[in-house]
């Protein structure tokens, strides 16, 4: 059936979307409207639980609901790009730790190691990968210990990495780059490999994981590595699909106190995809335990199930993990036929405006459903969930990351990064408490200190509205991404302090703390050095959110490593 077409009638910068409530057992449903000048969300609470759709009826909200000038995410144009093109080049691993120089003071209580993962090689002979997501996954390790620093680093021993080195040349399809045909076959046997599916890699690149105590690397596949975290080396390869009826798994699960991990992953069938919460219980009843005992918690339908979204992480709070259907959709008969037409798997993720994005809340203790790139927190609070995340109002950055981009230089570089949209953090204020006799026209959120609004419009409609977490001097920096908080004490719980990385570059190219009493912003920043993600660790003896430090990795496209400790307080390297 075609959605009827949705129409707003704005004020000024404001605006709302008017929703119809059917019911459907188990399901709410929190729908966020994009559009190039504002974005709000719609979400129900009415009991019993309800879906929400569409309906072609127009809304004027509140006079009281504050105008979003969304269109100063994007405001800012730059000159003069450094080339990082170097920062894209294949490296050399160095598999025996190394001492290195350490500038400055690095507090002794600090103790342990800084693992990082991401791509390290980007051609196999003649052959070269099209897509930063797709190089060869190599292991960093910075090992810390009495105010002192080594380094070492390995590349993953998966069988992607094997074959291609094995062959000389890409034999493992990638996001962006597809696998030829070996040319050592007749002519006949390359003609019918074009008929096969891309095989999902195991070129782990993404991050560290810990599963029942154990480390892993992950990437966005089936597949995962047990790692070593000190000598880097490789252990046993672990498919999720052996365990639970998933496709892949998200490569940024969440951890509670207790070891419980949680993580989502799609599935596949004849009718379409699923998206899929999973729980991986904290222990292991034997040394060789990976993901036994992992189940799916619940399974939600996406709103088109031949084109699901494209996610890369996901939220959780105390009771409930939020997940968010985004605009940037998979096409999955672009991508079973990629290998067909000779194209990766990224020509079959798109960017569509006109798709609501939809928040899925679950459970984590029933199961039952309520109803971006990286999310900040999540947490509630007298009533209301927050829900805390860096949107950009754009989904095509991942197609701004191919290598010929970061490999340009002088304006052509410049023109890719003024064309590329920001991300900014926000706040949704999600009522969980939403009834029949709750009344209309007011705004449910009673936070005295929040913008976000959240409007009760009829007797089923609600509109809701987000805030900004960041002042007018955040649109100086290009915005923020990669946020980092102190997590083992302030995830899924109200916090004041959140990191990460300013983007006046293709990549991250400072250091950003936002304080979100008074939204203030500090910043480290040095000409042409590029941070990676911080992580935030907090001193042993802490009495403030923030008492701690901030480590990085830091690259130069004109040295080799950097690895940067500075003071949660103040910033400063």
């Amino acid at each position: 059936m075609q959605r009827p077409k949705k129409r707003l009638r704005k004020r000024g910068k404001r605006g709302g979307l008017l929703v119809r409530l059917r019911r459907r057992a188990h399901l709410t449903e929190f729908h966020t409207q994009n559009s190039s000048h504002r974005s709000s969300s719609v979400l129900s609470q009415a009991m019993p639980p309800v879906k929400l759709e569409v309906s072609d009826a127009t809304i004027t909200p509140p006079s009281d609901a504050k105008p979003k000038e969304l269109n100063k995410c994007n405001q800012l144009e730059l000159k003069g790009l450094e080339s990082i093109a170097p920062l894209v080049r294949s490296v050399e691993e160095t598999p025996e730790p190394i001492a290195t120089e350490v500038c400055g003071t690095i507090p002794t209580w600090i103790r342990g190691s800084l693992l990082r993962n991401g791509p390290g090689k980007f051609e196999f002979g003649n052959q070269h990968y099209n897509h930063w997501f797709d190089g060869m996954a190599m292991l960093h390790q910075f090992k810390i210990e009495d105010g002192k620093v080594t380094y070492r680093s390995r590349f993953l021993q998966s069988d992607a990495y094997k074959k291609n080195s094995e062959r000389n040349r890409i034999m493992v399809s990638e996001f962006g780059t597809v696998a030829m045909p070996d040319p050592c076959k007749n002519f006949f046997l390359r003609f019918l490999s074009r008929f096969e599916m891309i095989e999902a890699t195991d070129n782990a690149s993404v991050s560290f994981v810990k599963y029942k105590g154990d480390c892993f690397v992950s990437t966005e596949t089936n597949y995962m590595y047990r790692v070593d975290p000190e000598s880097l080396e490789t252990q046993n390869k672990v498919d999720w699909t052996k365990f639970i009826a998933v496709n892949m798994a998200t490569a940024h699960p969440h951890t509670e106190p207790d070891g419980t991990t949680y993580n989502m992953g799609n599935s596949y069938g004849r009718k379409g995809a699923l998206y899929n919460i999973i729980k991986v219980p904290p222990m292991k009843n034997n040394p060789e335990e990976t993901l036994e005992g992992a189940k799916v918690l619940c399974s939600i339908v996406p709103a088109d199930k031949a084109r699901p979204s494209y996610y890369h992480s996901f939220a959780m709070s105390e009771n409930y993990v939020v997940f968010i259907e985004q605009s940037i959709k998979m096409d999955l008969l672009k991508i079973v036929t990629a290998k067909l037409r000779g194209k990766g798997i990224s020509e079959g993720i798109y960017w569509d405006p006109k798709q609501d994005t939809v928040f899925h809340l679950v459970d984590k203790h029933t199961g039952q459903a309520l109803s971006v790139f990286h999310q900040i927190n999540a947490y509630e609070e007298d009533g209301f969930l927050m829900l805390d995340m860096c949107c950009s109002d754009n989904g095509e950055a991942i197609n701004t990351y191919v290598i010929q981009n970061l490999r340009k230089s002088g304006e052509a570089l410049d023109q890719a990064y003024n064309n590329m949209y920001r991300a900014f953090p926000r706040r949704f204020v999600l009522p969980l408490n939403v009834t029949n006799d709750t009344p209309t026209g007011v705004n449910l959120n009673t936070r005295p200190a929040s913008s976000a609004t959240s409007f009760k419009t009829a007797i089923d409609k609600v509109v809701c509205q987000f805030e900004d977490l960041h002042g007018e001097d955040l649109y100086e920096y290009g915005g923020l991404e990669f946020p980092q908080i102190n997590y083992s004490k302030f995830n899924t719980r109200p916090y004041r302090y959140f990191y990460g990385c300013g983007f006046r570059h293709l990549v991250g190219d400072s250091l950003l703390k936002i304080d979100l009493e008074g939204k203030k912003v500090k910043v480290w920043y040095q000409k042409g050095l590029f941070p990676s993600e911080p992580v935030f660790v907090p001193s042993p003896d802490a009495v403030e959110e923030d008492d701690g430090v901030i480590l990085s990795v830091v690259v130069t496209p004109t040295e080799v490593k950097v690895m940067g400790c500075m003071d949660s307080h103040c910033v400063h390297l």
